[in-house]
Parts: C-alpha cells; sequence; structure tokens
C-alpha cells in the first residue's frame, strides 16, 4: 500500500524540508573550486546537525553495501552515489550535490548539479534542461494524475533535447523511510502507474546525460557512471501531493515557480 500521510505528519515534512533547504543554502555559499569531496562531506554532516536534523544518507545500507558519508558527491561522468573522499572540485567540473535528513522522524531528500567555471555550453544545456524537466515533472504531482504523467513529462522534455535518460535509477515515495512507494522513474507513459492520492510524498529527480543514459556501478559498490563517459546532471526535490496543487518541500519561504 502506498503510505498516505496525514495533515500533521506532512507539517513534520515541512518542517524537515525547509531545514534541508538550509543547508543547501549553505552548500551553496561555501562549496568552491578546490576542496575535497570529503570536506564537503564534512561541511554537510555539520550543516544537518545544526538544523536539528540527522544525515539519513550515512549508513544507508543496500544488501551488503553501507554508504559511509552523509552526501552523495557526483562528477562529470558520476551520475549518482558519489562517495566523498580525496578528490577536489576542478575548474569545468560538473557537481551533483545528494543529500537528505531526517527530523522528527520524517524524512526529506533533495539534490542539484552546478559547474565550477570555466562553464562548458553543452554542460550548462544539459544543466538547465534537466532542472526545467524536473518543474514539469513537479508539476505533474496533482490529485488525479498517475505516476507514469511525471516519467513522461521528464523524459519528453529531455529527449526532444537530445540527453539521454538515466533509467536504471528512478525516484521514490518518502516519509516514515527514506524509500517508500510508489517508484517515480523519469520516463513513462502518460496516463499509466500508480495513481496520484492528496497525502502521498514523493522524490523527483530526472538524472539526465549527454550521451545514451546507460549506466554502471563502479566496484566501490555505490558510484554509478555513464558507459560512454558522458556527463550528468541530476536534480532532485522532495514534493507532497495536495488538493490544491503539488507543493515543494525542499524549498524555503516561497516555492520557485513551475517552468
Amino acid at each position: 500500500m502506498i503510505p498516505l500521510k496525514e495533515p500533521w505528519e506532512l507539517g513534520v515534512m515541512r518542517t524537515a524540508g525547509r531545514k534541508l533547504a538550509e543547508v543547501v543554502a549553505r552548500l551553496r555559499e561555501q562549496v568552491a573550486e578546490g576542496m575535497l569531496t570529503r570536506d564537503i562531506d564534512r561541511l554537510t554532516e555539520e550543516a544537518i546537525h545544526e538544523v536539528g536534523g540527522r544525515p539519513n544518507f550515512k549508513g544507508y545500507k543496500v544488501g551488503k553495501a553501507v554508504f559511509p558519508a552523509s552526501i552523495c558527491i557526483s562528477i562529470n561522468e558520476q551520475v549518482v552515489h558519489g562517495i566523498p573522499g580525496r578528490r577536489a572540485l576542478r575548474p569545468g567540473d560538473v557537481v551533483t550535490l545528494d543529500f537528505g535528513l531526517v527530523y522528527g522522524g520524517y524524512h526529506a531528500d533533495t539534490a542539484f548539479t552546478f559547474i565550477l567555471p570555466p562553464v562548458d555550453p553543452g554542460d550548462a544545456h544539459l544543466c538547465a534542461v534537466t532542472e526545467a524537466a524536473l518543474f514539469q515533472g513537479i508539476d505533474q504531482a496533482r490529485v488525479g494524475k498517475r505516476v507514469g504523467d511525471i516519467g513522461h513529462a521528464v523524459e519528453t522534455r529531455c529527449r526532444a533535447e537530445g540527453l539521454g535518460v538515466v533509467t536504471q535509477f528512478v525516484g521514490h515515495g518518502i516519509g516514515r523511510k527514506l524509500h517508500e512507494e510508489p517508484s517515480v522513474p523519469n520516463y513513462g507513459k502518460a496516463g499509466t502507474g500508480p495513481p496520484l492520492k492528496a497525502g502521498m510524498v514523493v522524490a523527483i529527480e530526472p538524472m539526465i546525460t549527454r550521451g545514451t543514459g546507460d549506466t554502471r556501478i563502479l566496484s566501490d559498490e555505490w558510484t554509478v557512471v555513464t558507459i560512454d563517459g558522458s556527463r550528468a546532471a541530476h536534480f532532485e526535490h522532495t514534493v507532497a501531493v495536495t488538493p490544491s496543487g503539488p507543493e515543494i518541500l525542499t524549498v524555503l519561504d516561497s516555492q520557485p515557480p513551475i517552468r
């Protein structure tokens, strides 16, 4: 059964989302060229604790693999789940920060991609389209729509721009657990999939590449890279389905417009 949130639960999740957005704002200000990814991880964990949350990525298990950090940092051809370490951010890198927190027993999850100057025009196009596709997917998170409408909106926008859609990894429901039902693919047929109902909360997260979209997992059991070496972008918000439309939880005072 797909979990539906009670009004008080949505209230807690709104708070969790805002707290995560505060961490995003801090990282946008402080992350810079030359920083080691392990130092970004330390900064993220400190910021999450300072807002009263707990990192929900650190210690997360998939089978026997345990994620060792508070944030996934994926660079260039890395799509998702990059493990922080001694790598330094370099000019021209395409960098994705993907992380979350748990507050009051409820989870929030977000991701964004940025480019360190000098900016390659193709990378800028990749990031702009991926973020726009996220908002087009969010616009479909309405009562009476279906999960396939979200994926269809994302896929249609990205493929029209000549970009590859990662199909091996998808978005998800979220609440008391980081990953709940339903799965939210970034592809699909409109009008298909589980119906969207008031009280559902989903993490919508397009993962898009400049190449085919095919991926593989490295020997560290976490880092996902493009098979063709093309660069990738990843944007994510936690979104509540409400009677008045989609509500983005992982933002500060005002929601960005649906674009």
